[in-house]
Order: C-alpha cells, then sequence, then structure tokens
C-alpha cells in the first residue's frame, strides 16, 4: 500500500475572515423590540421606554460597525 504523500505545494489562502468583537447589543436590541411589541397591550408609557432603548442600541450598534469597517485595511490582498 503506497504511503500518503504530504501536500506542500498549496496556494496561500484568500483573504482573512473578519469576525466582530463580542457584544451585547444585539440581544438588547431584540429585547427592546419584542418588550415594545408585548406592550402594545398594556401601557404606552412602556411602549415609549423600551422604543427609547431599541432606537439608542441601534444607534450604538451601528456606530460600532461602522467604526469596526473603517479599521479594516483597503487592500485586499493578491487576488
Amino acid at each position: 500500500m503506497a504511503e500518503p504523500r504530504e501536500i506542500t505545494d498549496v496556494p496561500p489562502a484568500g483573504e482573512q475572515v473578519h469576525m466582530p468583537e463580542p457584544s451585547a447589543l444585539p440581544l438588547i436590541n431584540a429585547a427592546a423590540l419584542a418588550v415594545a411589541i408585548i406592550s402594545i397591550t398594556l401601557s404606552w408609557w412602556l411602549v415609549a421606554a423600551a422604543l427609547l432603548v431599541f432606537l439608542g442600541t441601534t444607534v450604538k450598534w451601528i456606530a460600532d460597525v461602522r467604526r469596526d469597517i473603517a479599521s479594516l485595511p483597503l487592500e485586499h490582498g493578491s487576488h
């Protein structure tokens, strides 16, 4: 039986995959939206408070993503 040979002439990998930093913002954002929707039957004050949290986390989340994308290098390697 032939021995497996080692593959040494493998081309370099393409672009690196960029993963964002862990954040609680998506969870808080989704919870605030859920509370706002459920609160429609309870109290408009609670709806307003939940929507304020939802909008605040949305703005913060978008700002974080924009800052993260701006820090990425412009070149994409040798393609």
